[in-house]
């Protein structure tokens, strides 16, 4: 059976840019409920339930098609909430030598490839999630997905995933994606990023 993964920090540890009740309500109501709705949609399929998630998404072309829209929404749901947890902190890092020089690669300095992942979310229309993702080539992009579309599903490998979905941010930003957008830079952990984007480099 799958499982919410515990926070590393209190709910009100992203305080005041991500506020705590918002944090609860995300963590235990959104994302508990993508879990039980794909364990629901799996409970006569153990063999699938065996497996990581990341793994469910990846081989996504040979989950059989009567469980296909339920692995893609909730198991899509569940892959990128557990990674956003980790991405989370309240304390300040920096991206590692080897992400800061990948970062410069794409986008030329620190503060564009920012404003071009802010864009990337702040213009997606609808529900969805922004992404830096690495290609089959290890190149990185920013992209924006729909829904809770995992970018497993396209052969890419998630390194950073910001949700845009309203319940993300709409008890203390209401209708102001822009201003949750300039929040999520205070609580980044680029030490995690980092570390994500120096595995798939091994």
């Amino acid at each position: 059976m799958f499982t919410v993964p515990q926070l590393p920090y209190g709910y009100d540890a992203l305080e005041p840019h991500f506020d705590a009740k918002t944090m609860e309500i995300h963590h235990t109501k959104h994302h508990q409920t993508y879990v039980d709705k794909l364990n629901a949609a799996l409970k006569d399929a153990p063999e699938l339930l065996q497996k990581d998630v990341e793994a469910l998404l990846r081989d996504f072309e040979n989950v059989p098609e009567a469980v296909k829209t339920a692995v893609k929404n909730h198991g899509g749901g569940h892959a990128n909430h557990s990674l956003f947890w980790t991405i989370l902190s309240a304390t300040p890092s920096e991206p590692s030598e080897a992400l800061a020089s990948a970062i410069t690669k794409l986008c030329g300095n620190l503060e564009t490839f920012k404003e071009h992942f802010t864009n990337a979310a702040v213009n997606h229309f609808g529900s969805g999630w922004a992404w830096l993702v690495a290609n089959q080539d290890q190149s990185l992009e920013i992209i924006s997905l729909p829904n809770q579309d995992s970018p497993l599903l396209q052969g890419r490998i998630p390194i950073m995933g910001l949700d845009v979905w309203e319940h993300a941010y709409y008890l203390k930003y209401q209708n102001k994606r822009p201003e949750y957008l300039m929040a999520f830079w205070n609580v980044l952990n680029w030490a995690e990023v980092s570390r994500r984007f120096e595995a798939i480099q091994r």
